[in-house]
Order: C-alpha cells, then structure tokens, then sequence
C-alpha cells in the first residue's frame, strides 16, 4: 500500500509538526507533501531526512515571509499535487491540505485540527492582522475569503473520514461541514517530562505564542491586581511590547525560551495558567506530564484534558469567563484546594493522551477505516 501524507505548510514548528513526526514514524515510507516548505535546518532535522514535495507557491516572490497572503492561491496549490499513485492519502490539515485530490480508487483520511479559523470564525481578525482591513483591500480580502469558504466546503465533501483532534473540533466539523468526525486526542510526549523530585517555586507559568487570542493580556491584568503573586510569561509574538509596557514588577516575560528552560518551568512552576479557548491546547498536558496542576478557561480543548475541582481526582480550577476578576478567583480557589490537586493526577491524566495512546488509535481507525473501504469495493 502506497502512502502520501499532504500537510498544510511547513514555516516554523508548532503542535501540528509534532503530530506530522508521530504519522511519519507511524508510516515510515510514506511520502510528504506540502504547499510550502521554510523550515530552518534545526527543524528540518525533525523530519528526519524526508524529502519534502511542495507547490508552485514555494517559487512565488516574498513567499518566504508573505506565503499567507497567497491563501486564494492555495486551493488551486493543493489541488495539483499528483497524488495518483497512491492508494491512502492522510492530510493533516487546518487549512488547504484536505482538498488534496483523490480518484474513486484512493481512500482519504483528514487529521483535521481544525476548518481554517480566520476563513469561518475569525475572518475579521485574519484581515486586522494582515493588514487587509482598510478600503479598498478589505472588499477584495472579504471576497476571497468567502471565495475560499465555498472551495472549503466542496473541499471537505472529498474527504472519505474526518478525524478531530478534539470534541471541541468535531462539532465545528459538524456546523461548517456537515461532517461527523472520530475524535482521536493529539499525542503529547509524556515520557520527555519524566517526574522527578522537584522544588516548587511560587511562581505562576504560562506559556504562548503572544498573540490576541491567547489572551494573555487577561492574565497579565489580573496578576497586575495580585502584585504579591508572581506570573513568569515565556512565549514570543507580535503582542510582545504592549505586555511588556503593561507589565508591573511581578511579571516576568522571558520571550522565547530554549526546550530545556521550558521543560523547568513547566517542572518548577507553582501552576500553569491558560486564558485561551483552544482546539485542543497541548500546553496544559505537558504541565500535567511534569505533574503540574493547571487553571484554564473551560472552554475548547482543556474542558476535555482537564479534570476541575468537582472530580475525585482534580488536576486543576477551571474559570468560566476571560475576565481578570474570573482569573483571579479561579487563583484563590486553586491556592485553597491545591491540597486537593496532586502530582500524580496530574501525571496520570496526561497519559491518557501519551503518544503510544495516539499511535495505536490512529493506526487502528486507519486500518479498519481502510479496509473497509477495500472490502466494499471488492478489492480485498
């Protein structure tokens, strides 16, 4: 059987990329495609060698640093990958890469991480950040994104089955496709954050890319009205300097952090807190993985890798509004119920979704899924 595995864009290393090593070793001789590939050497070496093959976009002027702005062009990109030679195609796709074209021979499995937020719930946003908000580039933005919301959609009609990285994203298959998923939860490399005897410092941790819907900015105000309570803030990103100018004594924002640093922090902090809603949100996990109890808005992703104070076994405090006075009080209820909250909760909630988990469920709903699909076609 002949695999091809078509992934969105490859720029800078992030929570899809993780998961795109986990399918490669999972299918060794697969081959990978990929509308763009700008990967540094250092990153590059995580694919172990494998050769990438790429779109027509990866020779368009200013690709390196603008390949976004070519959005429109991405669907006709991915539709003209020659992928007939293979008999599985797996996309891994939050974007373009679903629209992969297959023939009624081929079998078509998307990991879908989600349908492409600024094409369908955060168009307004998508246009601010690009700059694409003024007259008259906001008419002609607005009209290829909807352009590219119908491609979307016949797109994600070619898909033979959905998996959703979360229960979160299956329903938002559902509303913007019409589509039933399979949820099968991201792996998370558990055994990286063996537990060790470590001294908890006080401090609070989050960790970000600092852009607005991380809502960083929420917990940088609320601790800003705890000042005898320290947040450390590791992550880089556009929203960088307005956190810092907001920023009183008892903040701390490191900017970008080497693996090592990050897997102390995550080992040493007191809790890590998370004020966004997520798809699935990994972060939280590799907290618990290190034993480390988490705060969270339950909302997305961490309503389900989280276990709140109601449970026998809590592993952190949720709060149900992105509001500093919300932060706050989840910040009081966890320092008078950390008792409650334990290490090896922690710790065991995470294994839940280790990566040995995620490859035997994937493998084994690729498997069947295809088959079945054999079977019904008579070619078993």
């Amino acid at each position: 059987m002949r695999i091809a595995i078509v992934h969105d864009w490859l720029d800078t290393w992030g929570g899809a990329e993780n998961v795109l090593t986990v399918l490669l070793d999972l299918y060794p001789d697969a081959d990978l495609y990929a509308i763009v590939d700008f990967l540094s050497a250092e990153d590059r070496a995580r694919l172990g060698g494998r050769k990438v093959r790429t779109s027509f976009i990866q020779r368009l002027p200013f690709a390196r640093r603008q390949f976004r702005k070519y959005l429109p062009l991405m669907p006709r990109a991915v539709e003209r990958f020659d992928l007939s030679a293979y008999d599985l195609i797996i996309s891994s796709s939050h974007a373009a890469a679903k629209g992969a074209r297959t023939g009624p021979a081929q079998y078509h499995i998307c990991l879908c991480y989600s349908p492409a937020r600024y094409a369908w719930e955060f168009e307004q946003q998508y246009l601010d950040d690009a700059g694409l908000d003024r007259w008259p580039l906001a008419g002609l933005a607005r009209s290829a994104m909807r352009r590219f919301r119908e491609w979307d959609l016949r797109a994600a009609k070619r898909v033979d089955r959905f998996v959703a990285i979360s229960a979160y994203i299956a329903r938002r298959i559902e509303r913007c496709y019409g589509r039933s998923a399979e949820v099968i939860y991201p792996p998370v490399d558990v055994a990286r954050y063996a537990v060790a005897a470590v001294e908890r410092s006080p401090f609070y941790l989050t960790l970000s890319r600092l852009v607005p819907y991380k809502r960083v900015d929420l917990l940088v105000a609320a601790f800003a009205a705890m000042p005898d309570r320290q947040l450390v803030v590791a992550g880089d990103g556009p929203d960088m300097h307005a956190l810092v100018a907001a920023a009183p004594a008892n903040i701390r924002l490191l900017g970008r952090v080497s693996d090592a640093e990050r897997d102390r922090l995550l080992a040493t902090a007191r809790a890590f807190i998370f004020a966004a809603e997520e798809d699935f949100g990994i972060a939280p996990l590799e907290a618990q993985a290190c034993g480390t109890p988490v705060i969270a808005f339950c909302r997305g992703g961490a309503a389900e890798t989280i276990y709140g104070l109601d449970s026998a076994t809590p592993t952190g405090v949720f709060f149900a509004e992105q509001t500093p006075a919300a932060i706050r009080d989840a910040v009081m209820r966890f320092e008078q119920s950390a008792d409650r909250i334990t290490a090896a909760a922690c710790r065991a909630n995470a294994q839940r979704f280790d990566v040995a988990a995620f490859r035997q469920r994937f493998g084994e709903f690729v498997s069947t899924s295809f088959d079945a699909f054999r079977i019904a076609r008579g070619s078993a």
